[in-house]
């Protein structure tokens, strides 16, 4: 029986090819969209999943002053107490921010920008293997250094790494110890490079010392595994961590909490942290286009539903026939189920494909460089059971109406089912298609308008033409001269020399004074070193005062602040300068104000900064003249290449780093672009099948009325303005859900656009359009076929 429903379920898509390839086409879509997100969302929430004790590794964060500042890092000194005094913790381990260096090998020299420091223990806490050398031996020489698999061939090639010796800054020697598998792309931590911590000089900054509010390191702890109320023991176990660190402070520094963050939850729940590891992940993107993925998946069914009754009229009499020879209804069930089971595997196996092909554009929108996890046995089979269960929900109805026919009634061209019930459900399906679309639409335009909006912001900078180069190697010595060669070219004559440059500005500090300050105030304060240039090459706006000036021999211990700090001091920009300031124990003066300006991503407040003045260097930040990028970069190179000839050229653009700020959003933006295309495709292939229907249905109504002199526009007009009716409905239901979930989301911006009438309106003139378009055709081809036609079996 089995054998000879596949028989006739194989005739029956053969005999009707067209009517085939939409119904397997529109489930197609629909599950490689589908397989795409729940691959991608299953990436992002596989992060870091490979660590052997992964339960039980936790990163310790810091907030200070009840979540007005959290951050990822914490003092140097607080994970080795925790391992001394509390037996929970069975180890842990300290890391450092990415850090750049210059290796060289023979006559090769890289600028490597992914070295980290970490605790000697770093390979026993993490489970990253390594493919040649001892795992306890590999970082307990100080001078050792374990790299990726991928370093290795690009130094060494086919050549064994363990023994051979890198020069690390032209001036220090390391000892390959180790190899280590590369790194997946779903570990949070991304590097090339670990040097233990010891190989540090001990006045080095990052050398671990006894401050305790010195906030520099990730610190990493594998706790003994919990008990069932893991919630309360956690919450315990802060308590106790933040006893020790009061035991060890005082001041301000009394108002920093601890927490403990589960490893697993750090790609996707850091979006609050400050000085975190670039390439977060944000679990409400992921939630979103889960969620989309189970919509677009609803909308192919509902096509697939739609399809399948409209081509109802057309297999009554078989269903009649049926019958009349002895079928029961249960017979037909599982013949147009199994039907339906067949097109939903031919669709699968279609879907693998475009998943398959389409792979790079996914990863180019979502930038990410995930590979389809259907390769993955589990999820391959998942994906299986998805499209097993969509062919059954979707031909589950089409089963049910179809065999519902009664024999004696549709041999005589009358048909059941063709009530008031099933028109509304019908029609139903078609509002909830259209409600999907619209939401999809909205939230892609909005996301677009967000997005140009912070991109196009006016920063308080101007950002055009920005390129920095840091000062490394030989440079130190001659910066006089390196500052020389550039004045000399009229290129590279606009420059200023800073510590870093205001995109993204990543610490800052309490330890600040200025009459009339809270004692109780914990505001962290940014800082940047600039030199008297930085705000005319950065086109700031000095609105009170003025800028350094060598002019001024004090100028090393006077400040500029932003207004926003003014007014947070109570002052106005005017009445601020000649205040008495102190910065670390720097006593000094405020001699300028200027207006404020993003040095941390457009979407959050603008913050109070200080700037003080630059003695010491750091990098040299160019203003390139117009259209003029290409020259400016080769007299860089030039000048470089003459003064710093042992280490490799490198630059940055300051626009190019701003936009790397936003990746998440143009993410998000990308794929919502995406996926509402894709939904509002399927959507118009179920209602090219209502309209197939609804042609088909009222076939001898239109010959009828056409004989009794109707237009066969009056006919068009009548079959559209149904569609258009259902649209109109969608329209009513998807706006206001599309309002409120923009509302939510953009709440998340400190600076975001408003919704205007305009963006809904223009999501339901595309929706309306694309209806019109869809039906246009169906109705059109009824409005003009020859009433003899529809009526000769009259």
């Amino acid at each position: 029986m089995i054998k000879n429903y596949i028989k006739i379920a194989w005739r029956n898509i053969i005999r009707h090819r067209s009517f085939a390839f939409l119904n397997i086409a529109g489930l197609a879509v629909g599950l490689a969209a589908s397989i795409l997100i729940l691959s991608w969302a299953q990436h992002e929430r596989s992060y870091d999943s490979f660590h052997a004790d992964i339960d039980q590794l936790y990163r310790v964060t810091s907030t200070l002053d009840q979540e007005n500042f959290r951050a990822a890092v914490s003092p140097s000194p607080l994970a080795p107490e925790l391992k001394e005094r509390m037996s929970e913790v069975a180890d842990f381990v300290r890391i450092t921010l990415p850090r750049t260096h210059y290796f060289e090998y023979n006559d090769g020299r890289y600028e490597e920008k992914a070295v980290i420091y970490a605790d000697t223990n770093f390979l026993d806490v993490f489970t990253f293997p390594l493919v040649a050398g001892n795992k306890a031996s590999a970082l307990q020489r100080p001078d050792g250094i374990v790299i990726t698999a991928r370093m290795a061939r690009k130094y060494f090639n086919d050549e064994n790494p363990i023994g051979k010796v890198l020069k690390i800054d032209h001036t220090q020697q390391v000892t390959v110890t180790g190899v280590l598998k590369d790194i997946p792309n779903n570990s949070h931590l991304q590097f090339d490079y670990v040097l233990p911590l010891t190989f540090l000089n001990k006045d080095h900054f990052l050398y671990p010392h006894d401050d305790w509010g010195h906030f520099i390191y990730y610190s990493y702890l594998r706790l003994q595994p919990l008990h069932s109320t893991m919630n309360t023991e956690l919450n315990t176990l802060e308590q106790h961590i933040n006893e020790i660190y009061r035991e060890h402070v005082e001041g301000t520094l009394l108002k920093t909490t601890y927490q403990l963050q589960p490893l697993k939850d750090i790609h996707l729940h850091s979006q609050n942290l400050q000085v975190e590891l670039a390439g977060r992940g944000n679990y409400q993107y992921v939630n979103t286009l889960f969620f989309v993925a189970i919509f677009i998946l609803v909308v192919a069914c509902i096509n697939f539903m739609n399809l399948a009754t409209a081509r109802s009229t057309r297999r009554a009499k078989e269903v009649g026939l049926r019958k009349v020879i002895g079928a029961n209804r249960l017979q037909l069930i599982f013949q147009f189920l199994g039907e339906a089971l067949m097109i939903a595997y031919f669709s699968f196996a279609l879907a693998i494909g475009m998943v398959w092909i389409s792979l790079p554009l996914f990863n180019n929108l979502a930038n990410t460089t995930f590979g389809a996890a259907f390769f993955n046995l589990t999820f391959f089979l998942s994906a299986l059971g998805i499209a097993t269960f969509m062919g059954f929900v979707a031909g589950i109805y089409p089963a049910i109406y179809l065999s519902s026919f009664i024999p004696i009634k549709v041999l005589k061209g009358i048909f059941a089912g063709s009530g008031t019930g099933n028109l509304v459900f019908r029609n139903t399906l078609v509002v909830i298609q259209f409600v999907v679309s619209i939401m999809l639409l909205v939230g892609t335009l909005l996301a677009y308008q967000q997005l140009n909006y912070l991109k196009n912001r006016n920063l308080g900078f101007d950002k055009s033409g920005l390129v920095y180069v840091p000062m490394v190697g030989d440079i130190w010595g001659q910066q006089q001269a390196y500052r020389n060669a550039l004045r000399d070219n009229p290129l590279t004559a606009n420059f200023s020399v800073t510590d870093d440059v205001p995109t993204n500005l990543r610490s800052g500090t309490i330890d600040y004074y200025f009459d009339g300050k809270d004692p109780n105030s914990s505001l962290i304060l940014p800082t940047m070193d600039v030199d008297e240039h930085f705000l005319d090459v950065f086109d700031m706006q000095l609105i009170a005062g003025r800028s350094f000036s060598p002019q001024f021999g004090n100028d090393s211990s006077n400040y500029i602040v932003n207004k926003t700090l003014v007014s947070h001091m109570g002052l106005s920009p005017q009445q601020a300068i000649g205040k008495p300031f102190t910065l670390w124990d720097k006593k000094g003066m405020i001699i300028g104000v200027v207006k404020d300006f993003n040095f941390k991503p457009a979407s959050q407040i603008i913050e109070p900064i200080v700037l003080k003045y630059n003695d010491w260097g750091g990098m040299v930040v160019i203003k390139a003249p117009t259209n003029q990028l290409e020259a400016t970069l080769k007299a860089l190179r030039k000048i470089n290449t003459q003064l710093n000839p042992n280490f490799p050229f490198s630059y940055g653009f300051v626009d190019r780093d701003l936009e790397e700020l936003y990746l998440g959003e143009q993410r998000l933006s990308n794929l919502f672009n995406f996926f509402a295309l894709l939904a509002i495709f399927v959507s118009c292939l179920g209602l090219y099948g209502l309209s197939s229907y609804v042609a088909e249905r009222r076939a001898k109504e239109i010959g009828i009325r056409k004989i009794l002199g109707s237009s066969s526009f009056s006919i068009f007009y009548l079959l559209s303005k149904n569609f258009l009716v259902l649209v109109a409905i969608a329209m009513s239901i998807a706006l206001p859900f599309s309002w409120y979930a923009g509302k939510t989301w953009l709440a998340s911006f400190a600076y975001r656009i408003d919704i205007h009438w305009n963006i809904l309106i223009l999501a339901a003139g595309i929706a309306t359009l694309t209806a019109m378009l869809t039906t246009s055709y169906q109705a059109w081809k009824a409005a003009r076929t020859n009433p003899v036609d529809s009526l000769r079996d009259e």
